[in-house]
């Protein structure tokens, strides 16, 4: 064959080849990763993209963190969480049982007793039920103005007034209780039921019966003599 005769076919085989080393779009050698690293190294790093991302997070979590947090009005304070059963069709359903006092240590006081599925709930009900029942204590300075003694159910509590310097003497729930209240110094015993829940509203019975020192009777101010008028007769 003649070198003229093989020319073409040369030709026809160099443009095969040409072809073949073209890339072509979806091939796998377009996206692998060799080609993707080259061209990412140079193209340079990205201007935004995750850069600003991160500057925005930032910023965010900054205002997050700038924001002044709120001061609670009431403290608020568990005392007990007790599971409670019962049985039904189906068989047991239990739940919890939670105790909760509630003060703002400025002579308002509250306690509240709820259920619910889980501890969270019970404490959040037991709270909101606290908040609907605060009453207001009467106080001497630091103490109470004068003894008082209750009997609520099975409970029974004593309360009296201590010195300045003395400190709450009492114990359990009637310490939790009152450390919400504002008073230092007081003198207490618990007599009777050991029930928290008994304890507990007995405690709040004797603080609601509290009378101030300016109502007590012999601290009464005696109304002023009105004088009357009267008439000269002739």
């Amino acid at each position: 064959m003649s070198e003229e005769a093989k020319k073409p076919e040369v030709k026809a085989e160099a443009a095969k080849k040409a072809e073949a080393s073209k890339p072509t779009l979806g091939t796998a050698r377009n996206f692998s990763s060799d080609n993707m690293s080259r061209d990412n190294r140079s193209r340079g790093p990205r201007q935004g993209g995750n850069n600003n991302r991160s500057g925005r997070d930032n910023r965010r979590n900054g205002r997050r963190d700038d924001r002044p947090a709120e001061e609670k009005q009431f403290e608020e304070q568990t005392i007990a969480i007790d599971r409670v059963s019962r049985t039904v069709k189906g068989g047991r359903r239990l739940r919890f049982k939670a105790l909760v006092v509630v003060g703002d240590k400025k002579a308002r006081v509250g306690v509240g007793v709820a259920k619910g599925r889980d501890v969270q709930q019970a404490i959040e009900k037991a709270t909101g039920v606290a908040k609907k029942n605060l009453i207001t204590i009467p106080l001497e300075k630091t103490t109470i103005p004068h003894e008082v003694e209750v009997k609520a159910t099975g409970a029974h509590v004593l309360l009296k007034p201590a010195a300045p310097g003395t400190g709450i003497i009492a114990g359990g729930v009637v310490r939790s209780i009152i450390g919400v209240t504002g008073i230092s110094n007081l003198l207490s015993k618990s007599l009777g039921s050991t029930n928290k829940v008994n304890i507990a509203y007995a405690t709040i019975k004797a603080l609601e019966s509290l009378v101030p020192k300016s109502e007590w009777i012999g601290n009464k101010k005696k109304p002023a003599d009105k004088k009357v008028a009267t008439k000269e007769t002739k």
